[in-house]
């Protein structure tokens, strides 16, 4: 038997949880911003299907992707050098949910759904306006636009256009990932940094992303998308390099972690920031993602919440020159 929490309840002891469904631990309570922030902060996080009792979990083992260790293929690092695209952090959160939330074909060709509902959407979006709660989003050019030449209008595939995006966006936006080669065409001035939308502009969609919550250096992963060959993969490899660098480059946090006498735990988990990826999946896996206890987990964990919250979520430029 599990607890049942009433709003105001404590979470019991993550060893508590149950082995079979592995990780479960307590059913009700809220969404509320404290009661989420109150979970991460203590390994935990929500999972159930609409309709469904609100479910927490914190599985043993625990899934988690350590920075360094993200594994860039071969053909993974051909896309993130000549794919036209651009990374962009906090712009387009509810879209990123909402994306997350979509069905999805499954390998028989039929769809399956999600348990990213409106409840979950509303809950992690007071999260996101409070500063916790983030998205990586990839940006990419149309399959096709328009373009306004002489009083014409030309569509083009994108494809045959690669060219003279990349030397607009190369110029006008740095916070972009292109190749770079000579263009007669004249794009629209976008100054760097600014929030204007450069989808207007360049005609860019959302292919894919991710969305997490963010306490000091953890960032607790909760689902991603790609409606695009690759997408998912750019946005998580961008996040992974730029946490690593977070680590390296105390600059950019008011304060920086107490450097730990042990540099690597005794499981091998170096002391650096993680991102909890929950469950095991092949395709993590994949990605350099492994499992530790829950007991490392938590305590490193524990480390890491008490860091010095990142004060500005956006990422270097220059993280796959």
């Amino acid at each position: 038997m599990i607890p049942w929490l009433s709003d105001n309840a404590p979470f019991p002891p993550v060893e508590h949880a149950l082995r079979t469904p592995n990780g479960l631990l307590a059913a009700g309570g809220n969404l509320s911003v404290p009661r989420l922030l109150d979970a991460y902060r203590h390994g935990i996080f929500p999972w159930f299907n609409p309709g469904e009792p609100i479910l927490w979990w914190s599985p043993d083992p625990r899934m988690v992707l350590i920075p360094s260790e993200f594994k860039i293929s071969r053909s993974l690092a051909k896309v993130l050098r000549n794919t036209p695209y651009e990374v962009r952090t906090d712009t387009a959160f509810e879209q990123v949910m909402r994306s997350c939330a979509a069905p999805r074909t499954n390998h028989q060709g039929g769809h399956h759904g999600t348990w990213i509902h409106e409840d979950v959407i509303a809950a992690y979006c007071a999260l996101h306006q409070l500063g916790y709660a983030h998205s990586v989003e990839v940006w990419m050019p149309k399959k096709s636009f328009q373009l306004q030449i002489g009083g014409e209008t030309m569509r083009q595939q994108a494809n045959d256009m690669d060219s003279a995006i990349s030397t607009a966006m190369s110029a006008r936006c740095p916070a972009t990932k292109l190749s770079s080669c000579d263009s007669p065409v004249e794009w629209p001035v976008v100054t760097p940094g600014s929030q204007r939308s450069i989808a207007e502009e360049l005609e860019l969609e959302l292919v894919g992303g991710l969305y997490g919550v963010c306490i000091g250096h953890m960032f607790y992963g909760e689902s991603m998308f790609s409606n695009a060959s690759n997408a998912s993969k750019i946005a998580l490899a961008h996040l992974a390099r730029q946490l690593e660098r977070w680590q390296i480059s105390p600059s950019s946090l008011d304060t920086p972690c107490v450097p730990c006498a042990e540099p690597v735990e005794a499981s091998g988990v170096p002391r650096t920031g993680m991102i909890d990826c929950q469950m095991n999946t092949p395709h993590l896996a994949s990605l350099g993602a492994r499992e530790i206890p829950r007991s490392e987990f938590i305590a490193r964990l524990q480390e890491l919440v008490h860091c010095a919250p990142i004060t500005n979520w956006q990422f270097d430029t220059d993280l796959f020159p």
